[in-house]
């Protein structure tokens, strides 16, 4: 048998996509929010001497001056007195302003140490008295101690404890309210009141009346010291509506970064440098340039992607009611002949502003319903099915709530024909709860 091997030549012309660095930063860049673009555009700046960066409108004015004393730089921000307090900060004074220097205000001090952001202390006390020497009794009065400080609930070891402290400080709680959650917390939470109403011999409505009053009380007293609600949205788009309810959709230029060339700089150097200094500086031109080119068109497709979705969605800015129409990433990405994962860049954590508030691109994005026991779909949106349960539930008679299979015939009055689970998936979503927890039992 001769073993043979046949070579020959042909040519053949293939298309395929490079994925260049350049290719997946432009990517990212219009992933980016408006926050994330000027930290990315600041660190290309620093590696480019060519590149000026204009802050946008939103960016706080850093402004700096040099002392002629000195010579040191001043922020005029350093100027300005920081009045927020952490949780960890506030108790620390407290402790140090109320109690005198032992060896309890050292386990005061230690415990401290391990309450989380919520106010809670998260060692055991076990171990506290192992890592101190302290004994159980000292152990024990320093978590009173700490547990006596402000905000009230603060070093609770559990939702129950934290509960408790409180409803113990509370002047005006029910009479009932901290022995019941002492005793019949768990009663209390699975909504078994009749055992409740029967062991403490009250009513109905008096256990109801408990369970609103621990309804105001907060699951995490340390919250108050958050910091993150000082953070603000900064839109990408602004939509306008005239007096003859014309819909227009603008770009909010002002709040990205400007990046600007050192023209003058560059010819100079440009004149006395070497071969190889001209080429690097031809070389930092051209990332200018693509920087320029990548930001521009990040704006122009978050204003492309903003425009058929507010052409989609007109009656939501017209409208008090804010209907939203079904609308899939896939269908704008057809209309603008890009890739529907350009689009899901494109509304990520980009935000539209209206005269009656600012929301983000991804809202209005929803799925067609599709017909109870049937492979049908309608014009009505997801977003329609939940606001009308939710109308229905906030309309309801407390005292006999309405099941879920009655709200599914509700619907069906108004042509929105979904299944019993889809009912209970989308109650779960609005954050609402069942029929027999949603029972009141006022008189």
């Amino acid at each position: 048998m001769k073993f043979q091997q046949n070579f020959s030549q042909k040519q053949q012309q293939t298309q395929k996509l490079a994925m260049t660095q350049h290719l997946q930063q432009s990517i990212q860049v219009l992933q980016y929010n408006s926050e994330e673009l000027l930290a990315f555009v600041e660190n290309q700046a620093l590696e480019n001497p060519l590149i000026e960066v204009v802050e946008p409108e939103w960016q706080s004015d850093y402004q700096k001056i040099r002392s002629a004393n000195d010579n040191e730089e001043t922020n005029y921000l350093n100027q300005i007195p920081d009045t927020s307090v952490s949780l960890f900060e506030s108790l620390i004074e407290q402790i140090h302003l109320n109690y005198r220097q032992t060896f309890l205000r050292q386990l005061v001090l230690y415990l401290v140490e391990y309450i989380d952001l919520n106010g809670f202390l998260t060692i055991d006390l076990k171990e506290a008295q192992e890592q101190t020497n302290a004994t159980s009794i000292e152990i024990l009065d320093a978590l009173t101690l700490v547990q006596q400080l402000e905000p009230a609930g603060v070093g609770a070891r559990s939702l129950q404890e934290c509960l408790m402290l409180q409803t113990e400080r509370d002047d005006f709680a029910p009479e009932l309210a901290y022995i019941v959650l002492e005793e019949c917390f768990e009663l209390l939470v699975n909504r078994k009141w009749k055992e409740i109403a029967q062991r403490f011999s009250i009513e109905l409505s008096e256990v109801q009346r408990i369970f609103d009053y621990i309804q105001t009380l907060s699951p995490s007293p340390g919250r108050i010291f958050d910091r993150s609600s000082e953070l603000y949205i900064i839109p990408d788009v602004k939509v306008m509506v005239d007096k003859d309810q014309k819909v227009s959709v603008l770009s909010r230029r002002g709040n990205q970064p400007d990046v600007r060339f050192q023209e003058h700089y560059f010819n100079q150097m440009l004149k006395r440098a070497d071969k190889e200094t001209q080429a690097y500086l031809k070389e930092r031109k051209q990332e200018f340039d693509w920087l320029k080119k990548t930001i521009l068109q990040r704006g122009d497709t978050i204003l492309r992607v903003a425009q058929i979705i507010v052409s989609h969605q007109q009656a939501f800015f017209t409208n008090k009611e804010r209907p939203i129409k079904p609308l899939t990433l896939k269908e704008v990405a057809k209309e603008l002949e890009v890739h529907e994962s350009t689009v899901s860049r494109a509304v990520n954590g980009k935000y539209l502003e209206t005269e009656f508030g600012v929301f983000e691109l991804k809202k209005f994005f929803t799925t067609r319903l599709q017909q109870s026991g049937t492979d049908t779909e309608t014009d009505l949106s997801a977003d329609t099915a939940q606001k009308k349960i939710q109308e229905l539930v906030d309309q309801e008679d407390k005292i006999k709530p309405l099941s879920d299979q009655k709200i599914v015939e509700l619907l069906k009055k108004d042509e929105i024909l979904i299944s019993r689970r889809t009912v209970a998936k989308y109650r779960d979503l609005l954050g609402i709860p069942s029929s027999s927890k949603r029972k009141r039992y006022d008189r």
